[in-house]
């Protein structure tokens, strides 16, 4: 009988780490992108960010993407993300330190006008000194890289 453990660790999983950001780093140069205050208004008791792909397809929005498409703002775009986000907190689902949730919202492409379905998830974990935060990424983002970096 063997001593070794069967359990996965983050390098059986992800592969060989090559480097690894603070959540203040990720954040200072974009990886991360603070949510703000919005996010207790939203009852997000916890620090929260999003990752750059994220803001990215649910937030960024310009005045000619306005033009282009429909009369949207950021403000807005990351409200119905995070609101959308303290719903499913708030919606029994069982236990677990993230969760997946959907939300409509018109793709930046340059000519949908329509909303349409994402899928994003909300992940808690500790912060740089330990302390709660949340992250809102993808559902397609790898999480168990952004687990393994985020340490």
């Amino acid at each position: 009988m063997s001593n070794q453990t069967t359990q996965p660790t983050p390098r059986r999983l992800a592969g060989e780490v090559i480097s690894t950001y603070s959540r203040a780093q990720s954040l200072e140069v974009g990886v991360l992108i603070d949510a703000g205050p919005m996010a207790r208004e939203a009852d997000l008791r916890w620090p929260v960010a999003l990752t750059a792909a994220a803001w990215e397809d649910c937030v960024a929005w310009s005045k000619i993407d306005s033009d282009r498409q429909v009369p949207q703002d950021e403000a807005g775009r990351i409200w119905d993300v995070l609101y959308m986000g303290a719903y499913a907190v708030r919606t029994p689902k069982g236990g677990g330190s993230w969760l997946d949730y959907a939300l409509y919202r018109v793709p930046r492409d340059g000519h949908s006008k329509r909303a349409r379905l994402t899928r994003l998830r909300l992940v808690v974990g500790p912060g740089d000194d330990g302390e709660p935060v949340i992250t809102i990424l993808l559902r397609n983002e790898d999480w168990v890289t952004w687990q393994c970096c985020q340490l």
